[in-house]
């Protein structure tokens, strides 16, 4: 705490109030949130009462909220660093989050890491990044990348999970990082928002790079997981919030949505297993089941066949989806599993054995990759490292 000269009283930070106020919405929090931590916050927005510079540095790490921003005259303006295709009711979404900003950020200082990594070891560039274009044949690129990735109907495993694990595996070994997370790093008292977004691609030759938000459902991420593999194909950036329910407004979004769906389930492969005579929920959870998708995108499939309208499919995605929100109620929480075979998919395991590797050679400091891993103690990296077959 910071006193005066004469050490009577603690100081005061005379800041514009609007940056507090900036710094709470950035955070998702309301003044509710925050009163009981900050008690005299009201009287701190309206510029009637200023923190002391302690309280200031408290309220810098409840809000995620780098000191020095809250030091500008002005809130600073922060433009993602890729696309941003997110929409919220047909809108585009003004401010992104500071879980959102530092994911981006971290995901992108591993990418730049990577890269320099390839570059060094002279790996050849991903041949596949940007080898479409939207004018592409939205059956013939799904065709295409469900070959590389040796994700035919029948190569899926026995259910969702073997299914986004399969899928992941194949896309790491054609050279992609993929980083499952749904916590910023490895904070898990900070959550992600689903609704804020679903996923978003980083471009490279080098070091393509797709991150899912693992706070969503499990059946959701593999819906995710398609729509940005088809982003690296067509070698454009973006972040999404794309559902199986979703129109996009770019040309962009909306190829890669149809792309994603016929990935998962081929619309020629859909006519020939639907049964429309059948029960309707019976043949959705069939469907599910055969493709290793969730129930909403064979519905999505069941209406690009022709079998239903939009009114009628935008009926159905809702009870269908207030149906599953029944189901699971709290199943899908708290599946964290265990530490180190979450962790390499928090990060990319690809990315994972070339930082661990290149540490133990010396090429990397251990404190940047600490850093970088999400990790404190040097016992933990040792740990992943046995378990990742590089020590």
């Amino acid at each position: 705490m910071r006193w005066d000269n004469l050490g009577r009283m603690p100081l005061r930070a005379e800041i514009n109030p609007a940056l507090l106020v900036w710094a709470r919405q950035r955070a998702r929090l309301s003044v509710e949130d925050l009163t009981p931590r900050f008690p005299k916050l009201p009287e701190w927005e309206l510029g009637d009462l200023h923190p002391t510079f302690k309280q200031l540095e408290n309220f810098a790490h409840r809000t995620h909220t780098p000191i020095g921003f809250l030091l500008l005259e002005q809130p600073p303006d922060e433009p993602l660093p890729i696309p941003d295709y997110r929409t919220m009711q047909g809108h585009a979404v003004e401010r992104p989050s500071a879980d959102l900003l530092d994911t981006l950020f971290q995901t992108e200082q591993r990418q730049d890491w990577y890269r320099e990594h390839a570059e060094s070891e002279g790996l050849d560039p991903v041949e596949f990044v940007g080898s479409l274009t939207p004018a592409t044949d939205v059956a013939e690129a799904a065709r295409t990348m469900r070959e590389a990735l040796g994700f035919g109907t029948n190569e899926r495993g026995s259910n969702v999970g073997d299914a986004r694990r399969l899928l992941i595996e194949h896309a790491e070994d054609l050279g992609m990082l993929v980083m499952v997370n749904g916590v910023v790093g490895s904070n898990t008292h900070r959550p992600l928002n689903p609704e804020e977004f679903r996923g978003f691609a980083l471009v490279d030759k080098l070091a393509p790079v797709i991150f899912v938000n693992g706070a969503d459902t499990l059946n959701a991420q593999m819906f995710t997981l398609a729509h940005e593999l088809a982003h690296v194909w067509l070698g454009e950036p973006g972040l999404s919030d794309v559902t199986a329910r979703s129109h996009p407004s770019t040309r962009i979004e909306r190829w890669c949505n149809a792309v994603a769906a016929e990935l998962l389930v081929p619309l020629t492969a859909l006519r020939n297993e639907y049964r429309p005579t059948q029960p309707f929920v019976n043949e959705l959870e069939r469907l599910a089941r055969r493709f290793r998708v969730s129930t909403l995108v064979v519905l999505r499939r069941i209406a690009d066949a022709g079998y239903m309208d939009r009114d009628a499919f935008n009926q159905a995605y809702e009870d269908e989806r207030e149906r599953i929100r029944e189901i699971l109620g709290e199943q899908e929480k708290g599946r964290s599993g265990n530490f180190f075979n979450t962790q390499p998919l928090r990060v990319s395991r690809r990315f994972a054995r070339a930082l661990i590797a290149s540490t133990l050679e010396g090429e990397t400091l251990r404190r940047d990759a600490l850093q970088m891993l999400g990790f404190k103690k040097l016992s933990t990296f040792d740990e992943l490292a046995v378990r990742l077959g590089v020590s």
